[in-house]
This record gives structure tokens, sequence and C-alpha cells, in this order.
């Protein structure tokens, strides 16, 4: 019962209509709350993206994220992405404290419209998200655009290559020793 209260309570942070984020975000400015934003796929949530969100949120009062939808994600990275599905990404994010609203950001979206519904004080990215002329040109939809350093080792796709590498060379090992056993096992029926 307490669960379900709390998943509903954490659930309300969750933006769904795009046309209540330029609202919202003006009854905060208007209450003199400082607009923070930031963005990414967030797959496989991860140290890193949990002391990149409590990071960003130390630049305002209010902190955004706009989450890629899966379809978003696959264009990206590839049919195997997202390993998380986004109702679950979305839902791991409401969980942390720093995070104040969620919204999935579809495929069909135009380049950079919630920041431009938005207009945060300030846009938080990571390193190579932007160009510098990007970054120049966001500038006027947002006060400020702050890149952070990636705040752990290893990303997801990282950590992703590291499974599939240990998977391919256990197949590998296992097939070898199974060829040569099937290999001495016919040697053996031959010599009979």
């Amino acid at each position: 019962m307490l669960n379900t209260f709390k998943m509903k309570l954490n659930m309300q942070k969750v933006i769904t209509d795009y046309s209540e984020i330029a609202k919202l975000a003006t009854l905060y400015r208007q209450s003199g709350q400082k607009i923070v934003l930031t963005q990414g796929s967030f797959d496989m949530i991860h140290i890193g993206h949990c002391r990149y969100l409590a990071k960003a949120k130390t630049y305002g009062d209010v902190l955004f994220v706009g989450i890629d939808s899966d379809e978003k994600i696959k264009k990206r990275k590839g049919p195997e992405r997202p390993v998380v599905p986004e109702d679950e990404r979305t839902e791991m994010l409401t969980y942390l404290s720093s995070v104040d609203h969620v919204v999935i950001k579809p495929l069909a979206a135009p380049k950079w419209q919630l920041i431009k519904l938005i207009k945060p004080d300030v846009l938080i990215a990571v390193e190579n998200t932007y160009s510098n002329q990007e970054i120049e040109a966001l500038e006027k939809f947002c006060g400020q655009v702050v890149v952070l350093k990636r705040q752990a080792t290893t990303s997801t796709s990282a950590k992703l290559r590291r499974l599939q590498i240990g998977f391919a060379q256990n197949f590998s090992q296992t097939l070898t020793t199974k060829i040569h056993q099937s290999i001495d096992e016919v040697l053996e029926q031959l010599k009979k």
C-alpha cells in the first residue's frame, strides 16, 4: 500500500502533456525559482547518472530531465538499445531526489523543442554533446549552458560492450573446448 502510494506520488513528477511544460516553467519562474534542464537517454541508470543529476540540481531550484524515448534511442544507438524501456527509465528517475520533473522526448520532436519550451536558466550538458557553435545558439533560449565532465569512468555503452566481449570470449572458449572434445571422440572411434 505504501509502495503504491509512493509510486503514484513519484509519477506526478512525470509530465506527459507538452502543452503544460511552458506553463509550469512560467509558474516556477514567477515564484522566483531558478530552472535547470538536462537531457539524455539514462539507459541502465548507474552512479554516473546519479552524480550528474545531483550536480545539475546544484545549479538551480528545479530540475527538469528530458529523457529520450525508446524510438529516439533506437535510431541513434541501434536496434538493441535501449536496454531499459522508457517507462521504467522514467520511473527510475522519479525516485532520485534531485529530479523534480521528467519529460519523455519523442523522436518526432523538433530540434531543441524542450529547451525552447522550458527556457531554462541553466542548461546542463555532458562533454561533447554540443559544439561551441551550438552552445552559442542555445544561449538564445537559456540563461547559461554548463558543460559537465562525465561523472563516472564508464558509460552504459561501455558496460554493454564489456558484457558482449565477455560473452563472446566465454562462448569462444566453450565452443573451442567442445570442438576439441568432439574431434577427440571421433578420432577415438576411428581407431577402433
